[in-house]
C-alpha cells in the first residue's frame, strides 16, 4: 500500500476474510457454544483495535484509518481468494 492508499483488491480481500472470519464463528457457536465464538470473536476485535490504535498513532485519521485497520485485520482473505 504505497503512499497509504488501499486498493480495491486489498479491500475486497477484507472483505472475503471477514465473510470466512463469520461463517467460522456460526461453525464455532454450533459446534463449542456461544462462549468459544465470543472468545474468537473478542480476539479478532481486540486485533482490530490494536490495529486502528497502532494507525492512528502512526498519522493515520478517520475513514482512511479505519479502512487500513480493517485490511490488516482480514487481509488473509486473499489466500482463499482465486
Amino acid at each position: 500500500m504505497a503512499g497509504g492508499n488501499k486498493s480495491g483488491t486489498d479491500i475486497g480481500d477484507g472483505h472475503i476474510g471477514l465473510a470466512v472470519t463469520i461463517i467460522a464463528l456460526i461453525v464455532i457457536a454450533i459446534a463449542s457454544g456461544p462462549q468459544g465464538a465470543l472468545i474468537v470473536a473478542g480476539c479478532f476485535t481486540a486485533w482490530f483495535v490494536l490495529a486502528l490504535i497502532v494507525i492512528y498513532i502512526g498519522g493515520g485519521r478517520g475513514g482512511e484509518a479505519l479502512g487500513r485497520a480493517y485490511v490488516a485485520t482480514f487481509w488473509w482473505g486473499d489466500y482463499i481468494s482465486p
